[in-house]
């Protein structure tokens, strides 16, 4: 019977393998964190305009 692989040997195992990001990985996820960005602006200025607080 084989024995476990300890987390800390795996840990250290997937940093030796470490692989650089794609270009198109780096595009999606630019992309995917400027649409965030901006739709959290739109949700707060519709939030602000439409539904005031305080009033």
């Amino acid at each position: 019977m084989t024995e476990k692989p300890k987390l800390s040997e795996e840990i250290s195992r997937m940093a030796e393998e470490y692989e650089p990001l794609m270009p198109v990985e780096k595009k999606l996820i630019a992309t995917s964190l400027i649409l965030g960005t901006t739709l959290i602006g739109v949700l707060l200025y519709v939030s602000y305009t439409f539904f005031p607080a305080g009033h």
